[in-house]
Formats: C-alpha cells, structure tokens, sequence
C-alpha cells in the first residue's frame, strides 16, 4: 500500500526588497524618465535646460535606483 505524503503548507515567499526599495525605485524610474524628456526638442540646442539640467536629472535618477537597491528593509522578519 503507497503511503500518501502530505506536501507542506506552501509559505508565501516574500519579495527580494521591501515595499519602500520598491517605491524609491519607481521614482528613480520616473526621475530618468523626466531626465530624458527634458533632453529632447530640437528648438535650441545648446540651451541650458539641455545641456546641464537634464544629464543632472539623470544622475540622479540612476543614483536614486542605487540607492533603493542598497537600502535596507525595515522589517526585521527578513532578517531571520
């Protein structure tokens, strides 16, 4: 007779990062997404607005998604 083996209770696993790494790389998303708007047009090309406002905006945004990478969760049952 085949003994029937119970499979254990599937645990939800939880996610790689917290809910706030998750926020602050969306925003680090939209931060570069309005970096790169603020690069286009064609009226004039070596405006100020093109030139060094934009690339700054995208540094940021692309150190921002570092950031919500490297920042800890605060929930202290990951930790476990």
């Amino acid at each position: 007779m085949s003994s029937y083996k119970k499979s254990p209770q599937q645990q939800k696993t939880p996610f790689v990062f917290g809910k706030r790494n998750y926020q602050l790389f969306f925003a680090s998303i939209a931060v570069v997404i309005l970096g790169f708007i603020l690069m286009t047009g064609t009226e004039n090309i070596y405006s100020f607005t093109k030139i060094t406002l934009a690339p700054l905006v995208v540094v940021v945004g692309f150190a921002l998604g570092v950031v919500a990478i490297l920042i800890k969760p605060k929930n202290s049952r990951n930790n476990q």
